[in-house]
């Protein structure tokens, strides 16, 4: 029982330590670019909102070691990316304002660093008795790590709610106070128009005496 806390506890702090969670404003005519440095195989992903701007779009890319594209897109509100680093160095995520002429957006992301896949199976000879409790551990271990990554999907996806709950709770302010102008505008075009009206009626039917 012991041991399976450990492990617990040890989950959920390398849950802590590999996913990293920004906010960040990209300025019109800007680039904005972040680096993560791990070993081929590791697991890398990358979940992104943006929050507020303009219309909600950025374009982003993401660069291997060497400088190749691995992904590329535009103008987009939002996305998930899973890939698996292919050598070792460091990898680029660049989130690009350029298409904008004024606005600055402001976009949530998060970064996480999964295990190294090429080590996650190795383990050293040992007698039957030890590699039986060494597959235990190992079957603890993946069990903790699956807990992990559920974890830190729903933290994503409270996060994108979140972002998701105040762009639209910004919009329909938005929205009311348009509605309010434009009733308080129709209100003030219908009373000079009734004010008109009666000072136009009230000429029309005035008797004019001559002296």
């Amino acid at each position: 029982m012991t041991t399976g806390c450990l492990l617990a506890v040890l989950g959920c702090l390398s849950l802590a330590a590999g996913a990293h969670g920004y906010f960040i404003t990209v300025d019109a005519h800007a680039e904005e670019c972040f680096f993560e440095k791990v070993t081929a195989g590791t697991k890398l992903g990358l979940a992104f909102e943006v929050a507020e701007g303009g219309f909600l779009d950025i374009d982003i890319k993401i660069y291997n070691p060497e400088g190749k594209t691995i992904h590329e897109g535009e103008r987009e509100s939002n996305g998930r990316y899973t890939f698996p680093a292919s050598m070792d160095g460091v990898y680029t995520y660049c989130f690009s304002n350029k298409m904008s002429t004024m606005t600055p957006k402001i976009v949530m992301f998060t970064m996480e660093v999964g295990d190294d896949t090429k080590s996650e199976h190795h383990a050293p000879n040992a007698e039957e008795g030890e590699k039986g409790e060494q597959a235990g551990g190992n079957k603890m271990e993946d069990m903790i790590k699956e807990l992990s990554a559920a974890l830190s999907g729903v933290k994503h996806e409270q996060d994108y709610m979140e972002v998701r709950e105040r762009i639209h709770r910004s919009i329909n302010d938005n929205t009311n106070s348009r509605v309010v102008m434009w009733s308080v505008f129709e209100a003030l075009v219908l009373v000079a128009m009734t004010i008109g009206q009666v000072y136009y009626l009230k000429q029309f039917f005035e008797v004019r005496r001559v002296v």
